[in-house]
């Protein structure tokens, strides 16, 4: 079962992605939405989920209650310590290992959050357990 946030974040990937807004989408839409979601699929995954699971029409077309039930599913079997470090990556962006202030100030300005080098720095420190100044893959999973 999802939590409310993740139906919400299928949901709004299916409308984002929805360009006609027809209320089904086609092999480009639901290829760009599942990557959205986190999920990077092979061109023939993405044919076999629509000749599976889409209407039979002249193209194939996935409607919004398949994809959030295809969704849930995928989102549900995901494996947590993945997700964080892939949350990690995101952070990490240069791939150095580590997280330090400049990391978490572009992230923070990159989702528009205002906060202070001091409010960056002091959730640096919480968790920074080796003392370097950053925080590093297995600190950040610890989190």
């Amino acid at each position: 079962e999802l939590t409310e946030e993740q139906r919400e974040e299928v949901d709004e990937a299916f409308q984002l992605f929805d360009l006609d807004r027809d209320g089904h989408i086609d092999y480009h839409e639901l290829k760009v939405a599942m990557k959205a979601l986190g999920f990077d699929l092979p061109k023939q995954e993405i044919l076999q989920i629509l000749q599976t699971h889409g209407t039979s029409t002249q193209r194939l077309l996935l409607p919004l209650a398949t994809f959030q039930t295809l969704m849930a599913a995928r989102i549900a079997a995901r494996d947590p310590r993945e997700e964080i470090l892939r949350a990690f990556e995101l952070f990490d962006a240069d791939g150095k290992g580590k997280i330090n202030l400049d990391d978490l100030r572009r992230v923070a300005r990159e989702l528009g959050e205002g906060l202070s080098d001091e409010e960056l720095v002091a959730m640096i420190e919480e968790f920074d357990l080796t003392g370097d100044g950053s925080i590093g893959r297995d600190e950040f999973v610890g989190i």
